[in-house]
């Protein structure tokens, strides 16, 4: 039986879904010359937009000649890249680059519906089977081999409309979210840029009430509020352990703690014991530590986040941890935050070693202001954590639904 695990009750009796091949639910559109629409570009986030608000350069070298027609209602796909699924829905006329292949829904097929069930695991393991090429940097699935794929489709076109308004609607609401926590990102920046003097400037524009008369902040370096931490080298062979005595950050762990919506990284890919520190000759960073890249471009990603625990980082990362008496935790990360280390770094790959990190100019204030500043910060922090696990929670559902909302068909579709 071809049926999904969840079905709107008024399909329940319309029967099987019936497996179909993509060439009788699609033709190809080989329109070409039209160079007077404008240029699009396919973007995973995003779908199918103008080429000038993708950030992507121009590679037509002004030859539009070749450059195919897409109108709405139209799904283009990477020709090159279909196999993990790069392929979006157009809503607006324009042309895109040969290198994509489009494809106009017949009267049979609801676009929006095939435009969600062409990301599922089932179809995109059977577009990755029907490429062709040695190795994955050439395959490619022509659209004569993506016509000869089956898929299980519902037997009437209502029943695809609803399956499609339901999915649309819930994309809607995670575009929101994914909104509203923007807007608090953005909130939280301003705010910062007004609670901290800019350059030139030896006050904040914004200043809590009690500390209107407390003076200029002072003047110094990072070496004057904080201490430089190293990271270790990580032997391959001490790599995987999934628990132990402390965490060995990497720097994704701390990309994908901040992904998260999460200045407190808390889960790490890797664990060493206390033997093991031993063997790598390396003293815990404490908790409380704003840890962040040191070197390559992930310098330029600016993401920074605090340590939980006693825990190692890898050479690859640094951290700043708070003197006593001169500064805060959340204040040395609130800093850091502000700094852009890609202006302090030096040599072909882009790094920033202790001595420059101690050498940062910053401006603070005495200790109880810090603490106000953090307080104010970690209450918007904590409502951008809540709204982020929100958006991650409309996701996961999502997900759970579209595994429920279209059949696995297995090897039936051989």
């Amino acid at each position: 039986m071809l049926v999904p695990k969840l079905r709107f009750p008024e399909f329940r009796n319309a029967g099987d879904w019936k497996p179909k091949r993509l060439g009788a639910l699609f033709s190809q559109r080989e329109e070409s010359g039209r160079t007077n629409l404008r240029l699009l570009s396919l973007t995973d986030k995003d779908g199918i937009i103008p080429q000038e608000e993708s950030n992507r350069k121009n590679t037509s070298n002004g030859d539009l000649s070749r450059y195919l027609r897409v109108v709405p209602g139209d799904i283009a796909y990477n020709t090159m890249r279909m196999w993990e699924g790069r392929n979006a829905l157009s809503r607006i006329e324009g042309i895109v680059s040969p290198a994509y292949t489009v494809c106009r829904p017949t009267k049979d097929a609801n676009s929006v519906f095939f435009s969600y069930y062409f990301k599922t695991p089932q179809l995109i393991a059977q577009f990755a089977r029907y490429s062709q090429g040695l190795v994955k940097d050439t395959l490619n699935l022509k659209f004569e081999a993506f016509s000869r794929i089956l898929a299980a489709t519902p037997p009437t076109l209502p029943e695809q409309q609803k399956i499609a308004d339901c999915l649309t609607s819930l994309d809607a609401l995670i575009e929101a979210q994914g909104r509203k926590v923007e807007v608090l990102r953005a909130h939280k920046k301003g705010l910062m840029q007004q609670l901290f003097p800019q350059e030139g400037e030896a006050l904040p524009r914004l200043r809590f009430p009690e500390f209107e008369g407390a003076g200029e902040w002072e003047e110094g370096t990072i070496s004057d509020i904080g201490t430089v931490l190293q990271g270790y080298g990580f032997p391959e062979r001490y790599q995987g352990q999934q628990s132990g005595d402390f965490p060995f950050y990497k720097v994704s762990d701390i990309s994908r703690s901040l992904g998260a919506g999460k200045t407190f990284i808390e889960e790490a890919a890797n664990y060493v014991n206390k033997n093991q520190l031993k063997e790598l000759r390396a003293k815990p960073i404490p908790a409380g530590t704003a840890v962040f890249a040191k070197i390559g471009e992930a310098i330029r990603s600016n993401k920074r986040a605090i340590t939980t625990v006693p825990c190692l980082i890898d050479n690859n990362a640094a951290g700043v941890k708070s003197i006593k008496g001169k500064a805060t935790d959340f204040f040395i990360y609130l800093t850091m935050e502000q700094i852009s280390l890609i202006d302090h770094a030096g040599g072909v790959v882009p790094a920033v070693n202790k001595s420059a990190i101690e050498a940062i100019p910053v401006k603070f204030p005495q200790v109880a202001e810090q603490q106000r500043i953090a307080d104010c910060l970690t209450s918007l922090d904590d409502l951008i954590a809540a709204e982020t696990r929100k958006l991650d929670r409309l996701k996961t559902h999502k997900k759970g639904l579209m595994q429920q909302l279209f059949p696995r068909v297995g090897e039936a579709d051989t």
